[in-house]
């Protein structure tokens, strides 16, 4: 009879098995539990804050992308973005990667290889010798700060790594680290580091500026090189030393790279063109870059002269520089005072904008309407001699008078009577009118009207504005609006407004030319107009060539005077400098127009030989003196008063002269006089227009009317 078979007596095989299926179903039981609750704690963790780690410094850059200067964000930090391929040093990125992360371009956010090693080297050794966090990795954490440092923060960062390799590209996370990798205290990305402790773009990086910007964001803090420069520099020798035992870096270039110093102090951040970039983000406020039309390296020049000249000046003087291009009106160089920082000076107020009194700076574009309108010619003569206008009595500067002298010479000495005489028979409001259709803006007193005055500086202008003119002489009497932020967006080429004719702003250039250069300045380099305000205020001189225009003020801010500050001898070499700063070689102005009279005095046609105010006609002979029966000489037309599309024609009357006599409206032949010495005239529009009628010996007579 067999005995029943109790546990006791059960084989060992047989309970080893059970207990081994015992455990297998155990520990299965306790992986499904554990890989839910994983799954179930990976799905309730937030989105990763991309946007926010995408928030960075504003920068403003000059046209060629450098940085000229950057802000600060809400909180104080410096982040500038970095892009690896175009920002960085190759020899950084290869240092960087060879240290932290050999695998980056292959592994999909967790490196097994590297985590397997890091846990060796704690178990064996005892401490950590090398972490195991990809670049990947360390970017999780960077966007998801975290103080512990557990198994727990560990999974997070890998599991978050993944999810970023899902989401971006390896280019894409490269870039991120770079700009936010911690550098010590309020420094964000490479960019910033390397402008902090360099004074320079990351761009070109020592072996030994290298290694330490690898160095630092391992511990940021404790290796901060202004407060603890020697762990800062036992941490860039330790990356060196490493990267020698890999075959990175040889021997040699290691112990040339561990004897240049460490940088103890940090750099200002770049500030250039202070007055611009404040402008600019005032415009582009949530712009994270904005791009300016400025040249830094011209800015960088201008500004260093400006600070110098005023310092000789004296400590009150304040400097400002304006250059534009003349093809497009992009803005060159800003520079609105010579320190933005000096409170004596009100450096922060922006001198290219401040409304000042232009002194003689506006007389080239009395000249440009006078040629325009066929009165006056740079070699006929004009008188310069004593001359009332009613109660008004101008003056030359030095006080004398130099009797008849030609149109040119009176423009390049910038003698006040032959500009107000010109300017009476041009009139004040029609140059008011046209600098203002050009997009300049005169600013006169209140309840003031256009008056002779302001042709030696009784109106009120900006720097930037007399730049635009001149620039538009230089474009041959079209002007263009400056331009100082490039909006990508916007493609349309500037919008161009009449200045004067092209004969007229050649005519211009050319006589200004050969105005007499400052002190030791060269000749015949740029046109060029210097200026003095009433009380010696405000001292200027703007000049061109083919190129570029540039405008120089010089004066108290406050409005002050400064007893013998004159355009001449302030800021006429402050000009000439600046050109040669530009590192800019000369351009010469364009070519005469076609059609332009070029002749001597005596070849020119005889009324061109002699300016006469208006009224004072010229005397052929014996024949009966040329003058312009109807319109009167300031007459108002009512050619529109039907309100039909074209106006009505305007009849001209002649009495005496001899014919054939040719009809000219704003210097434009429009046909002959009939035999009954009359002739009607379409008008050229709503505002004045110049009527001139010329005989057969050169005598002519010229009445300016208003159409309306």
């Amino acid at each position: 009879m067999t005995a029943p078979v109790t546990e006791a007596s059960e084989p060992t095989s047989h309970r080893s098995r059970r207990w081994l299926k015992g455990a297998v179903v155990a520990i299965a039981t306790f992986c499904l539990v554990a890989i839910t609750g994983i799954g179930a704690w990976i799905v309730s963790l937030p989105p990763l804050p991309f946007a926010e780690a995408h928030h960075v410094s504003t920068a403003v850059v000059d046209r060629n992308g450098k940085l000229l200067r950057a802000f600060a964000m809400a909180d104080g930090r410096w982040r500038l973005p970095a892009h690896a391929k175009t920002d960085v040093d190759p020899g950084y990125l290869k240092l960087l990667l060879a240290y932290e992360d050999k695998r980056f371009w292959s592994h999909l956010g967790v490196d097994p290889l590297a985590l397997t090693r890091a846990a060796f080297q704690l178990a064996t050794r005892g401490h950590i010798v090398s972490g195991g966090s990809t670049i990947t990795m360390q970017l999780a954490r960077l966007m998801e700060p975290r103080q512990e440092r557990s198994v727990g923060a560990k999974l997070r960062q890998a599991v978050r790594a993944l999810e970023i390799e899902r989401q971006l590209s390896k280019d894409e996370i490269l870039d991120l680290y770079l700009t936010l990798a911690p550098f010590g205290g309020n420094l964000e990305g490479v960019r910033a580091a390397s402008f902090a402790y360099f004074g320079k773009e990351p761009k070109r990086l020592s072996l030994a500026e290298a290694a330490l910007l690898v160095a630092l964001p391992q511990s940021p803090e404790r290796r901060r090189l202004d407060r603890h420069p020697e762990a800062a520099r036992a941490a860039r020798d330790r990356v060196i030393a490493r990267m020698v035992s890999e075959g990175e870096v040889s021997a040699e270039d290691a112990a040339r790279a561990k004897l240049e110093p460490v940088p103890r102090l940090r750099k200002t951040m770049p500030f250039l063109a202070p007055h611009a970039t404040d402008q600019s983000l005032a415009i582009s406020k949530d712009a994270a870059l904005i791009k300016l039309t400025l040249d830094s390296n011209i800015q960088k020049s201008l500004e260093a002269l400006a600070r110098d000249r005023a310092a000789a000046l004296g400590p009150d003087v304040s400097v400002g520089i304006l250059v534009a291009d003349n093809a497009t009106g992009d803005i060159l160089a800003h520079v609105g005072s010579p320190d933005y920082f000096d409170v004596r000076r009100a450096g922060q107020v922006d001198m290219t904008r401040a409304i000042r009194s232009p002194g003689s700076t506006l007389k080239p574009f009395i000249y440009g309407l006078a040629f325009e309108d066929g009165f006056v010619h740079p070699e006929s003569l004009i008188e310069d001699r004593p001359t009332r206008y009613g109660s008004y009595a101008p003056e030359n500067f030095d006080m004398t008078f130099q009797g008849t002298v030609t149109v040119r010479h009176a423009l390049q000495m910038s003698l006040n009577v032959p500009a107000i005489a010109l300017l009476d028979r041009v009139g004040a409001s029609r140059l008011t009118a046209r600098i203002s259709q050009a997009g300049g803006k005169l600013i006169l007193p209140k309840d003031e009207t256009p008056g002779l005055a302001m042709g030696l500086g009784g109106v009120g202008v900006t720097l930037n504005d007399l730049v635009r003119l001149y620039a538009g002489l230089a474009r041959l009497g079209s002007s263009v609006p400056l331009r100082e932020i490039i909006q990508s967006e916007n493609t349309e080429e500037a919008e161009t407004r009449r200045l004067m004719d092209q004969s007229a702003a050649w005519l211009v250039g050319n006589v200004l030319m050969g105005t007499p250069p400052p002190a030791n300045g060269p000749r015949n380099r740029i046109a060029f107009k210097t200026g003095t305000s009433y009380g010696y205020r405000d001292a200027w001189s703007v000049g061109f060539d083919g190129r570029m225009t540039i405008g120089v003020w010089v004066g108290r801010p406050d409005g002050a005077p400064v007893p013998g500050l004159l355009g001449r001898t302030a800021a006429a070499p402050i000009l000439f400098d600046a050109f040669a700063r530009t590192g800019k070689l000369p351009v010469p102005l364009a070519k005469a127009p076609k059609g332009t009279l070029m002749a001597s005095t005596a070849k020119l046609p005889l009324p061109l030989r002699r300016f006469r105010p208006a009224g004072d006609l010229i005397r052929t002979g014996s024949e009966q003196t040329l003058r312009i029966q109807f319109p009167l000489n300031g007459a108002q037309v009512d050619a529109y008063g039907g309100g039909e599309a074209k106006g009505l024609a305007l009849p001209v009357k002649v009495a005496g002269g001899v014919l054939p006599m040719t009809m000219m409206v704003n210097g434009i032949a429009v046909g002959s006089i009939d035999s009954r010495r009359q002739k009607l005239v379409d008008p050229p529009g709503p505002g004045f227009a110049r009527l001139t009628v010329m005989d057969a010996t050169g005598a002519a007579d010229t009445v300016v009317v208003r159409i309306q």
